[in-house]
């Protein structure tokens, strides 16, 4: 079976959390028995699907399942094509309102508009696919007219091996000395950067904060603030070449985000053996354990204690580390291409 799957504007998302899910099914699903084509257009690209068109040709590629990660007009496009002719349609959730909330500047403003715009999109999918129960029953709240199936996002173990011989470069191109408090990702507000600066200026730890941050106009006021003047034990390294040094140089991985649709930097930071602090919100109810494989926090004081128990105690440190390598071990690459496979088999059924 040919099965597109399809990321419109990869190139400006290669530095996103969406990028590296598609690139996981991507990686998973070589592996199966389902042809792959990335583009939807015939030539390559709309300009030339638009050339094609205009002289009698098609405009579209060949596929038997049109498999969605964004919601822009590439994917309108794809979404009315697949559905003038009769192909099976899934939607890939990837983007709620909540989860846009307090990404970039007016993000929050656009919110309801944004929520009416995805009820309408998602609803025209024979399947909608979310990377969670609890991203599930946001899109159930909308409410979106289509069957919703929770897949994981996953992790991509092997890509990530070797990031231990990273851990001496890494800080010394950063100046890094002692423990080190470290979060993976987008700089954002929703992401929590604004308690991860008021926790630094309470310990005397490192805190460094691996990953791209916009400082221009479209940013968010309270992360062109906080980037450009930082408490004095913060850095924000911007973008990395390879992320796998990141992991590799810090200790305890701090992730005080607001909302999550999965958090794939918090499985990338299990596979690599860190221990992992989390704010306590409801997507991580159905992933991990506190106490097990994380320590969940609600309050400063509750970061600030965990942050000091795992500091002290290196042992512990090693344990939790250890449980939430085996947790992600559970989002494999495997995992993701049987999820995905079940996916596309039920919603050719759901498009009879």
């Amino acid at each position: 079976m040919r099965v597109l799957n399809y990321l419109e504007f990869a190139d400006r998302l290669r530095r996103s959390g969406i990028s590296t899910a598609v690139a996981n099914q991507r990686k998973a699903l070589a592996d199966s028995d389902h042809r792959l084509v990335t583009s939807p257009w015939s030539g390559g690209s709309p300009t030339v699907a638009g050339l094609k068109r205009a002289v009698g040709d098609r405009a579209f590629e060949s596929y038997d399942v049109a498999h969605c990660n964004l919601v822009g007009p590439g994917t309108l496009a794809v979404a009315e094509h697949a559905n003038r002719n009769g192909l099976p349609l899934v939607l890939h959730a990837h983007v709620t309102r909540e989860d846009f909330a307090g990404s970039f500047r007016g993000s929050t403003a656009v919110g309801p508009a944004l929520g009416r715009y995805l009820r309408w999109l998602y609803s025209r999918a024979d399947l909608v696919l979310c990377p969670s129960a609890y991203t599930k029953s946001v899109l159930e709240s909308y409410p979106i007219e289509a069957p919703i199936r929770p897949v994981t996002n996953g992790v991509d173990v092997d890509s990530l091996a070797g990031h231990e011989t990273l851990r001496e470069p890494y800080r010394r191109r950063f100046d890094l000395d002692g423990p080190v408090v470290f979060a993976v990702g987008n700089v954002f507000e929703r992401k929590g950067v604004s308690t991860f600066c008021r926790l630094a200026a309470r310990t005397d730890y490192e805190f460094v904060w691996f990953g791209p941050y916009d400082a221009g106009p479209h940013a968010d006021p309270t992360v062109r603030r906080l980037v450009r003047s930082p408490p004095d034990n913060v850095t924000f390294t911007g973008w990395v070449e390879d992320i796998r040094g990141a992991y590799g140089a810090g200790d305890v991985y701090l992730f005080p985000t607001k909302v999550e649709n999965q958090g794939l930097a918090v499985l990338e930071a299990m596979a690599c053996g860190a221990a992992v602090v989390l704010r306590d919100i409801p997507v991580f109810e159905e992933f991990y354990t506190d106490g097990q494989d994380c320590l969940k926090c609600e309050t400063l004081a509750e970061f600030e204690a965990a942050l000091e128990t795992l500091v002290a105690d290196p042992e512990r440190r090693k344990r939790l580390g250890e449980n939430a390598r085996e947790t992600a071990r559970q989002h494999g690459l495997d995992r993701v291409r049987t999820e995905l496979c079940d996916a596309y088999a039920e919603a050719r059924r759901l498009a009879e």
